[in-house]
């Protein structure tokens, strides 16, 4: 039998300059940040996989400088221990992408690859970037559910798939159903510092998604 082709999907190049905002944003940071990836962050995790948990954008202190999603701030200080232990990764999170994590059946990507400054992308840039996760998403044939972490990706996903927002209202612990490839859309408030801190999220809301979310894909 001939072997299948391996999945492949091109992330933005690295000096992708589709937003001139936030092209601007990366050279700046090349000189203010030297040493630090500064450029679109890769999304984290095998093609094949089944989830695809959504974000909205890199850190600048966090992925931007160490060119993994939600790796070396305070939202991977959260995440990463909730996805082990519900297993969805393995080894040891160390706020650094050479650390030895582990992704199992589970893909980490962004709506916006580039860090935009105060953390706030444009529509623009938004939509700009959302012909990456449209090919990504192509890519992968296993993929099931979709958990987007915030309104941002939320609508962001969306929008890709062609739904109307007011007919899947974002909310914390909601779960859609797409007609599109039969997947499955769930929300989660994002789980940055302000959220925590504010108290809009805790912990256990969030283990509390993720949760359910193993619960659904045992099930089948």
């Amino acid at each position: 039998m001939k072997p299948e082709a391996p999945l492949s999907f091109a992330e933005p190049a690295s000096n992708c300059g589709l937003c001139p905002r936030l092209a601007e944003f990366r050279a700046e940071n090349r000189q203010a940040l030297p040493g630090a990836h500064n450029a679109p962050v890769p999304a984290f995790g095998a093609l094949d996989s089944s989830v695809l948990i959504l974000g909205l954008a890199p850190g600048l202190h966090g992925a931007n400088r160490t060119g993994r999603p939600f790796t070396g701030d305070w939202a991977g200080d959260l995440l990463y221990p909730t996805l082990i232990r519900h297993g969805f990764a393995s080894g040891n999170y160390c706020e650094s992408a050479d650390d030895s994590l582990h992704l199992n059946n589970c893909r980490i990507s962004n709506a916006v690859r580039c860090v935009p400054p105060q953390n706030k992308p444009t529509p623009q840039e938004i939509s700009a970037c959302r012909d990456f996760l449209v090919r990504e998403i192509a890519a992968m044939p296993k993929l099931r559910f979709i958990l987007c972490l915030g309104r941002i990706a939320h609508d962001s996903a969306l929008r890709l798939f062609g739904e109307k927002a007011k007919a899947f209202p974002f909310a914390h612990g909601a779960v859609h159903r797409l007609n599109a490839r039969g997947l499955t859309l769930c929300d989660s408030y994002h789980c940055s510092r302000y959220n925590t801190n504010t108290g809009v999220l805790t912990p256990e809301m969030f283990d509390s998604v993720f949760a359910r979310l193993a619960a659904e894909l045992r099930a089948g």
